[in-house]
């Protein structure tokens, strides 16, 4: 098969395209015939080695894949040969990755691909929609009426986030770095977009919500934890899903006067179970039009290692040249 892949850690040019061995599932795995697969930020801190994992030699980089259901495990009982599937999940804790032909996934990690979705869609909207979902639902157990501000609204999570939040009946303002960022947010249905380069955040909320929002997710590395809480009303919630090696300072007494939580969570750790329900939120939303992924390139797989510079570029360095998923066609 053919594959994107790595044999030892370091810089995008260490990926290589070529030939590998076609996997052969075992126990409750399931080969996958993979259509499309999608770049990640994880997909770079693991290839790079800035998030050590045991890794298989060599290992195919990705997260995530859709496609078709070639053959069964002897203990896979939850797909048919010829089912559309998608997931997310792999490449991590020791998992091979999914920039390949061909992909031996657990069938705990796969969710059927409804047949009004496309390959390219169901896959972009894989770790970020199961992200959205664990922290929207699972996590803040946010509510219908309830407010959200989602700081990063036009980057690939934060629209997810825009999107889900409006879905579970939640009224949503959003923060980006650009003029044309707020036209993605307010095309996406967030009711306020403030360009936190050129305007005051704090007053541009506090014209639509006085007392205060209910959630806030900050889907950046490094968190202004005095404008996220002086954002936040009594009892609010604010979600981390980034920034490993970050050290903000934190306002100690805002946070607690105000009686408020703090979330943080990373996706690929969350149980088998709960991203399979997660998975079957995102489908229905997929289906019924509330959850369009926005897919800023298609390319071939050829380009893998020029696609994780580009992703490095916007997450380490800030380019904001993106404007959603990089999805590589397989087949």
């Amino acid at each position: 098969m053919r594959a994107a892949y790595i044999n030892e850690t370091g810089p995008a040019e260490n990926i290589q395209v070529g030939r590998l061995p076609d996997p052969v599932p075992r126990g409750q795995e399931v080969l996958v015939r993979v259509t499309a697969a999608a770049v990640n930020p994880i997909d770079t801190y693991v290839r790079s080695g800035l998030v050590a994992m045991d890794l298989p030699r060599p290992f195919v980089v990705g997260c995530d894949l859709a496609g078709v259901v070639e053959t069964l495990g002897p203990e896979a009982s939850r797909f048919q040969v010829g089912d559309r599937v998608w997931g997310s999940n792999q490449g991590l804790l020791g998992r091979q990755g999914t920039f390949a032909e061909l992909a031996a996934v657990d069938e705990q990690w796969l969710y059927p691909t409804p047949a009004e979705v496309e390959d390219e869609t169901a896959v972009a909207a894989a770790l970020v929609g199961i992200t959205a979902h664990l922290g929207l639902v699972r996590e803040a157990n946010l509510q219908a009426g309830e407010t959200a501000i989602v700081s990063g609204g036009s980057g690939a999570v934060g629209s997810t986030v825009i999107q889900l939040s409006q879905a579970l009946g939640a009224r949503v303002l959003a923060t980006t770095g650009s003029d044309q960022g707020k036209k993605v947010c307010q095309a996406l249905g967030a009711v306020r977009a403030i360009n936190y380069q050129t305007e005051d955040v704090l007053q541009r909320i506090a014209e639509v919500v006085p007392t205060g929002a209910d959630l806030w997710w900050e889907t950046g590395r490094n968190v202004d934890f005095d404008l996220a809480l002086g954002a936040l009303g009594e009892g609010g919630r604010l979600i981390l899903m980034a920034g490993r090696d970050a050290r903000p300072e934190f306002p100690v007494g805002p946070f607690y006067v105000k009686g408020c939580r703090l979330l943080g969570f990373a996706m690929f750790k969350a149980p088998a179970a709960a991203q399979r329900r997660a998975a079957e939120g995102l489908n229905a939303w997929l289906v019924e039009g509330k959850l369009k992924p926005a897919i800023d390139r298609l390319v071939p797989l050829e380009e893998t290692a020029a696609m994780h510079r580009l992703q490095e570029e916007n997450t380490l360095a800030g380019a904001r040249t993106l404007r959603g998923k990089i999805v590589v066609r397989i087949a």
